[in-house]
């Protein structure tokens, strides 16, 4: 049986234990879309995973993730990790991690809350729960999940 294998980077990141058919979201919270691509990306969904049965994972050739881009990924996919490739190499690897407070990453659902009016307040949520991901607005107490959907 032969195996297509995806090619690896010099340089770049590799978001790797992706839930299943979330690859595209964390490519549209990246910013990365068909105009913006200046290096390879490479995508695989629905791959067989070793530790879990299915994944998908996204590779990024020559970008770092910012801890904010981090965070957001966190969020839509947090068995996720992040490997940082240089020459070749695994230079770093990390779990993301949910954080306690997310401050300017996701946008209320509710219309009638302060930060979707013309005020100068940034989105903070408090996380009720974990799984299924489910937050809590500082200003309005909307709760709210399917937080995809609502990702700056």
């Amino acid at each position: 049986m032969k195996e297509l294998k995806v090619q690896p980077i010099r340089n770049g990141t590799v978001i790797d234990h992706i839930e299943t058919g979330m690859a595209l979201n964390v490519l549209r919270i990246l910013g990365i879309t068909g105009e913006s691509i200046k290096s390879t990306i490479s995508v695989a969904m629905h791959v067989r995973s070793k530790k879990e049965e299915w994944k998908d994972i996204v590779k990024i050739e020559d970008r770092e993730l910012y801890a904010k881009e981090v965070d957001r990924i966190a969020l839509i996919a947090p068995r996720a990790t992040i490997n940082i490739i240089r020459d070749f190499n695994v230079a770093e690897k990390r779990k993301v991690r949910i954080p306690e407070v997310v401050r300017g990453i996701v946008r209320c659902s509710n219309p009638n809350c302060i930060t979707n009016s013309n005020e100068p307040a940034e989105t903070q949520f408090s996380v009720v729960r974990e799984r299924p991901l489910t937050l809590k607005c500082h200003y309005c107490d909307r709760v709210q999940s399917r937080i995809e959907e609502y990702i700056l």
